[in-house]
């Protein structure tokens, strides 16, 4: 028993490595993105000429009678036209399905929705076409500033109209350099804007889109909402459920030995593999889109150093009877509980930095309630027993008096 009891955990760490080294090749691409010519719900591949083919000659100088124009589909009813000549003046034409709301484009430097300038456009109450440039400075409503922004506007009046089922926006800026890949938010709201304040959008995504001439053949855009989420999806998976658990079973189960010993090291194998894929998405999305956020990475990196370390002091794991036995656990125990810290203080930070919304609070804030509660009421009983172990030891005492 002793051998098979130092055998399984071996191996499960062995396939753990092997798993995080595949993990690590393969770059996750089946999480990683969505490389098509038409994301969301907007059909397939044959629906690009029809969608593009549209006649915009009812759109005022410059638009409606553009040369060398590139048309895309690029999310949900979404279609961007764009023009760019040698002296780096861009016209972009947004154009996509209208019943209400408004609908919005965002140049973002890091991919990221807080720090970027958006074009909206919607039409109000009266029937009268709105066309805005926002600064999104923040996540909270308020923080969405009207009439400013960072985008390099012409003096070319700006356009917003409706033609149809579609509501099309139209501007030109002019850049220093000349316009390639570029992060680029799309979203849009069922509300309509009251006194030029946007509401809360009903929906949002963050695609790599490449404004060089010749890119609708040669460089697809990229989707980045899916990879986003799955990076915090295998973050609260691996660092905020299997994890805490494999680390609550060794310190009340210890009771069920050897089973808790296997469990305990299923779970943390597993979980570390988890967080592994996760950092792996991180490093995919800061390498794409340069998302510079260094002290959630920073943090993301120190927990991943903590994790290792764990994995390396298994093997190194001194016997029972050894000396050095109790200086090891204590390090063992409180390197894990560090790690563990760190690991929900990071995903906390990665939910308000993403701008996930209140489900995403509300799901982690639910789950890290039960995982503590779940631990107060182990330690709780665990105390009582301790305690009554303790009071029936004294009584057998009391009885039993030494002479």
């Amino acid at each position: 028993m002793a051998n098979l009891r130092s055998w399984v955990p071996n191996q499960l760490v062995v396939v753990g490595f092997c798993v995080s080294i595949l993990v690590l090749e393969l770059n996750v691409p089946a999480l990683a993105d969505h490389e098509s010519g038409n994301i969301g719900g907007g059909g397939g591949r044959g629906e690009v000429p029809e969608l593009c083919g549209t006649d915009l000659s009812f759109l005022p100088t410059p638009y409606g009678n553009l040369s060398h124009v590139f048309c895309k589909p690029i999310w949900n009813t979404f279609v961007l036209r764009h023009s760019q000549n040698e002296d780096h003046v861009i016209n972009i034409i947004l154009s996509a399905v209208y019943t209400t709301g408004w609908v919005g484009l965002g140049f973002s430097k890091d991919g990221m929705m807080v720090g970027s300038s958006a074009m909206v456009g919607w039409l109000n109450r009266k029937g009268h076409a709105k066309i805005k440039q926002y600064y999104l400075q923040g996540s909270k409503e308020w923080q969405v500033i009207p009439d400013k922004g960072e985008l390099p506007l012409t003096g070319i009046p700006t356009y917003v109209g409706i033609h149809g089922a579609m509501i099309h926006l139209a501007y030109q800026m002019k850049f220093e350099n000349q316009l390639a890949r570029q992060p680029i938010i799309l979203a849009f709201g069922s509300a309509s804007p009251k006194h030029s304040h946007l509401p809360k959008h009903d929906d949002k995504t963050t695609i790599m889109f490449d404004f060089s001439p010749g890119s609708h053949v040669a460089v697809a855009s990229t989707d980045f909402g899916p990879m986003k989420k799955n990076h915090g999806i295998l973050g609260i998976i691996g660092w905020g459920l299997i994890l805490p658990i494999g680390a609550i079973i060794p310190r009340y189960f210890k009771h069920k030995d050897p089973l808790w010993y296997y469990l305990h090291s299923v779970f943390q194998v597993v979980g570390f593999v988890i967080g592994l894929a996760g950092v792996v998405l991180g490093r995919r999305l800061y390498n794409m889109i340069k998302a510079d956020f260094p002290t959630h990475r920073g943090i993301g990196i120190f927990v991943l150093v903590l994790s290792i370390l764990q994995i390396l002091a298994f093997f190194l794991r001194p016997n029972r009877e050894a000396k050095i036995r109790k200086f090891w656990n204590w390090y063992h125990h409180w390197v894990g509980r560090l790690a563990l810290f760190f690991g929900a203080l990071n995903i906390v930070l990665g939910i308000q930095i993403g701008g996930a919304g209140n489900d995403w609070k509300i799901g982690y804030g639910f789950l890290l309630s039960v995982v503590i509660l779940t631990v107060i009421v182990l330690e709780v009983l665990a105390w009582m027993k301790r305690s009554e172990k303790a009071t029936d030891m004294d009584q057998s005492f009391q009885m039993n008096p030494v002479e």
